[in-house]
């Protein structure tokens, strides 16, 4: 059986696009990352592809007439890469319902909260803290035409909220949990384990 062809969305810091690199270099997962897509040029995720030699393309709002022409280049270039999977590391927009349409039940996300709560926003985190919730967490999903963060859900993990969390300190305590949810999520599709039935998703057995 062949590597999972993975391409990757991104729009910052990278540290879960890290996490699949330094998982894929372990030998842990047995995936290639034949692209890494961003919305926005000069971010730091950009200079991690770069750094383990994996090719970029920058789709910026400013060079295309619209955002929907632009998702629609975003489109054709991941087409063209051949992808088993689409992985949103921290990308930070909606996409055209014909990205999500191309990638039917082979694009994820992952999200800081223990969907469906706090879904659809970036500040997921501070929104949990200001709320007065005792649990949050991460969530790892399938992207769906409809609403935000609406997909089946693949895995969750869940992190408690101190009494004295503040945004910043529950999203470090989350994004730790996101470096292990994400990769295994990816391992678990390209073995052929995620079974989806409606809403609902359940992992096979290992062989």
């Amino acid at each position: 059986m062949s590597r999972l062809r993975l391409g990757v969305m991104v729009s910052g810091r990278g540290s879960n696009l890290q996490a699949i690199i330094d998982q894929i270099e372990s030998g842990r997962l047995d995936a290639e990352i034949a692209v890494v897509v961003s919305n926005r040029a000069n971010v730091a995720a950009l200079e991690r592809a770069k750094r383990h030699g994996v090719p970029t393309a920058v789709f910026e709002r400013a060079e295309f007439a619209s955002r929907h022409e632009r998702d629609m280049a975003m489109t054709r270039c991941l087409r063209e890469a051949r992808l088993d999977l689409v992985v949103m590391a921290g990308y930070d927009q909606l996409v055209a319902d014909e990205l999500l349409n191309e990638f039917a039940g082979r694009i994820i996300n992952i999200h800081p909260s223990l969907l469906p709560a706090f879904a659809g926003g970036l500040h997921a985190q501070a929104d949990a803290v200001e709320y007065g919730v005792k649990i949050s967490g991460c969530t790892v999903h399938f992207v769906t035409v409809g609403p935000a963060d609406g997909g089946p859900i693949i895995l969750q993990k869940a992190v408690p909220v101190y009494d004295d969390d503040t945004g910043d300190t529950l999203s470090a305590r989350i994004l730790e949990e996101e470096h292990r949810l994400l990769p295994e999520a990816i391992r678990l599709f390209g073995q052929g384990r995620i079974v989806v039935n409606g809403r609902k998703t359940t992992i096979k057995p290992a062989n």
